[in-house]
């Protein structure tokens, strides 16, 4: 499926960068960047943002991955947002706890940028 209004959550904004610089290297989609996913998540409750898929970091500072899953989970409208866990880690419980709380897919943040590329085309709109 292509979507095209993406939102990243994700504390770290150089990964954010490079995530958009990969982006408008295959599509142009809308995308969003939040660090903070406290405001992500008022800001989808609020409907100031409405994204088709959300990549979510797991490892930050406020409120972790997980914990947002749970939250977006509980409202009627929210939970039908792809969610793809986009992370550092590759720990197999991790994952499994990740896809319990119901993410689609979990991708490892890649060192390649043509390996993120590859990645982000299975999710956008081509140009």
């Amino acid at each position: 499926m292509s979507y095209h209004r993406i939102l990243q959550i994700d504390d770290d904004s150089d990964d954010c960068e490079l995530f958009l610089e990969a982006l408008e290297a295959v599509s142009t989609v809308n995308y969003t960047a939040i660090y903070n996913p406290i405001e992500a998540l008022r800001k989808l409750l609020q409907k100031e943002i409405e994204p088709d898929i959300i990549f979510l970091d797991l490892n930050m500072p406020i409120m972790s991955g997980i914990e947002f899953l749970t939250e977006i989970k509980k409202d009627i409208k929210l939970r039908e947002i792809p969610i793809i866990i986009y992370s550092t880690s590759q720990l197999e419980d991790i994952i499994r706890e990740a896809k319990e709380y119901g993410a689609q897919d979990f991708i490892s943040k890649p060192n390649n940028f043509n390996e993120l590329k590859n990645i982000l085309k299975q999710y956008v709109v081509a140009d």
